[in-house]
């Protein structure tokens, strides 16, 4: 027997989100709380949070507390005090990139904010293996997923593209360094000669602290100097 419209209208009150079709068939309807979360969600989503503190604010903040001073030191990676300003803002120097060759000196070429460098930066040997390493400082607060793309063309044609995570910082007084995977060069007739080359440091929000446009030349041998 099929079900009396009293019946139904009792099954719809029960669960506003009980259905049946015209074979008395009775579903699940998608309700608007399964697409948008339950209130709770609603509610932690539409939960105000309090204004970004500096780290120094953090680092001040419940000073007295001996424990909590030394979770937050652990939390934020041995900050150091003196290097953390008021302003929110981090900031990223990078001072120098070097080039690392097994059984050669490492090849250390500063890096001037601001100006490209003239001429070839720097000449590579074809087919030798190497390393790349940054030296960089962080000041003001953490910068988050920073990273490092580098995209090389010659003669016009785009032929390399890199991208690397170098990680989050946070802001201390001595310097940073990270090294690249180890790379090889190209070798062979049509590898050698110059290339033009595009470096950025950026971090998770698209902040750009660094872009610098270079050429560089791979050659049968290493530079004689």
């Amino acid at each position: 027997m099929g079900h009396s419209d009293n019946e139904t209208s009792k099954k719809s009150n029960a669960d506003p989100d009980i259905v049946s079709d015209s074979e008395g068939t009775v579903s699940r309807q998608t309700s608007h709380a399964s697409l948008c979360g339950t209130e709770d969600e609603e509610e932690f989503a539409n939960l105000q949070l309090g204004p970004k503190m500096s780290i120094k604010e953090h680092l001040e903040k419940d000073k007295d507390d001996e424990s909590l001073r030394r979770w937050k030191e652990q939390l934020l990676g041995g900050v150091d005090a003196d290097a953390v300003q008021e302003n929110l803002e981090p900031d990223v120097k990078i001072f120098s990139l070097s080039i690392l060759s097994a059984g050669r000196p490492d090849i250390v070429l500063p890096i001037t904010e601001g100006q490209d460098p003239k001429g070839p930066w720097f000449t590579l040997k074809e087919g030798s293996k190497y390393r790349l390493k940054f030296s960089f400082k962080v000041s003001n607060d953490i910068v988050c997923g920073l990273k490092y793309t580098n995209t090389v063309w010659k003669s016009g044609l785009k032929v390399d593209s890199t991208k690397e995570m170098l990680g989050t910082f946070s802001p201390q007084a001595e310097p940073y360094t990270h090294e690249m995977p180890e790379d090889t060069t190209p070798s062979g007739l049509f590898a050698r000669g110059s290339y033009s080359a595009k470096s950025k440091f950026v971090d998770d929000d698209n902040k750009c602290y660094l872009e610098i446009n270079y050429t560089f030349d791979i050659q049968k041998d290493w530079p004689s100097n």
